[in-house]
């Protein structure tokens, strides 16, 4: 009944809205009246309307500014975040300006010259000066903000220092993978054709070369299975999936060939590079150490991602086929900031700022910023090369080079840090 009776109001307001309409028509031709003559009255009024509503505008986004502030970013946690707020803040007060001025003009011209009876509107077509003014002064203000922004973007992907620690964050649908350099300070090489279900990063050592290669010979769906099957006068195939078989065997027959050549170019001094990177499961967190310089290299295994630091200021889009970077150094612990955002929940997060799959939404990692002595003891614990210890710590020394220890199901190693230095609330 309910919403018959809402049924019945909208018809006949549409009814009366018509009919109002119709009388106006009615009532302009018993005053032989032109639809397009509108009366001096109605032109002061829309133009005093529009002035109120100038006014209110304004008010509406101060209003806005002083009850939910400025941008809403919080306080920036990196060093390089401090001047890239400024230059944020920069380009606001610029946006802001413009967009005052340009709407003042705009309704205040409306109202200065609303039409008058026996006025004549001034021909205007051209000014020089006009024209310079508004090309020149746009094109000086966004080249400084272009100099501004480069300059920023320089010092944020411009090599780091030696004294800097080198992280890799590995991208996949839909996680994150942490490889940090271990005690040398130096990333293990990696190489995309050794890519397999034990060695996902693709981690360049002698021994995962040889299981990429046995791997590629002799698993279930290797090239000697395959030839068996081909070969086998006992097996019948559809057309279709003798093709498709076909062209599987000639492509790994191909990159077997490139794994032996890569096998024989390889110089097993460079395990040593990989040997000691700590590779942590995928999700885990991430640990920071205050006022120390990082340098993040970032690959992906699949489609692009985006890893993207919002408190750190910082993004960098991970491509496949090509290693991306940048550098940031922490400036705030998270113990701090959770006392200054006056939120003991608060934690930092590495996201994913590119649509990347269905499940995009949940690509997060926690990010932990520690200070020097809790850095240190966090890190003495993760990078021993006792089994316990990195079971214990959800981590060990490059599982890929050395093998993955037997073990139950690791915690966290949010728990190696948490105890000391982070609240439980992580």
């Amino acid at each position: 009944m309910t919403k018959l009776i809402v049924l019945i109001v909208i018809i006949l307001g549409v009814i009366a809205i018509a009919q109002l309409v119709r009388m106006y028509e009615l009532s302009s031709k018993l005053r032989n009246r032109r639809e397009e003559d509108i009366p001096n009255r109605d032109n002061r009024l829309n133009a005093t309307l529009l002035l109120v509503f100038m006014f209110a505008f304004f008010a509406s986004v101060l209003y806005l500014f002083a009850e939910y502030g400025f941008t809403g970013r919080g306080e920036a946690a990196s060093v390089h975040g401090k001047g890239t707020d400024w230059l944020m803040d920069l380009n606001l007060w610029i946006i802001i300006a413009v967009f005052f001025l340009t709407n003042a003009l705009l309704f205040g011209f409306a109202f200065k010259y609303v039409r008058k009876p026996g006025v004549k509107a001034y021909w205007f077509p051209h000014d020089n000066r006009l024209e310079l003014v508004w090309t020149v002064v746009p094109a000086i203000v966004l080249a400084v903000i272009i100099i501004l922004g480069l300059r920023s973007w320089n010092e944020q992907t411009d090599n780091a220092s030696k004294e800097a620690i080198r992280i890799e964050l590995f991208s996949k649908q839909f996680d994150w993978t942490v490889r940090m350099s271990g005690d040398d300070n130096t990333l293990g090489y990696f190489d995309y054709k050794l890519t397999n279900e034990n060695n996902p990063m693709a981690l360049l050592t002698t021994k995962t070369i040889q299981d990429a290669i046995d791997s590629m010979e002799n698993s279930s769906t290797g090239i000697r299975a395959l030839e068996a099957k081909l070969n086998d006068p006992k097996l019948i195939f559809v057309p279709e999936d003798h093709d498709l078989m076909v062209k599987d065997l000639a492509r790994k027959e191909r990159m077997i060939r490139l794994l032996y050549q890569l096998k024989a170019r390889h110089n097993s001094a460079l395990d040593a590079r990989a040997m000691d990177d700590i590779v942590f499961n995928a999700n885990d967190t991430l640990f920071l150490c205050k006022g120390q310089e990082y340098e993040f290299n970032f690959r992906s295994k699949d489609v692009i991602h985006s890893a993207y630091f919002p408190h750190f200021r910082a993004q960098m889009n991970t491509v496949p086929g090509q290693t991306t970077r940048f550098k940031f150094t922490p400036s705030i612990t998270t113990s701090e900031m959770r006392d200054k955002m006056h939120n003991p929940q608060f934690n930092y997060v590495l996201m994913c700022n590119k649509i990347c799959g269905s499940s995009h939404y949940k690509m997060k990692l926690m990010v932990v910023v520690l200070d020097k002595p809790a850095y240190n003891k966090w890190y003495k614990k993760v990078s021993k090369l006792d089994p316990k210890a990195a079971d214990a710590c959800k981590t060990f020394r490059n599982i890929y080079a050395v093998g993955k220890p037997k073990a139950a199901a690791p915690a966290d190693s949010t728990a190696v840090a948490a105890k000391d230095s982070v609240p439980a609330a992580m």
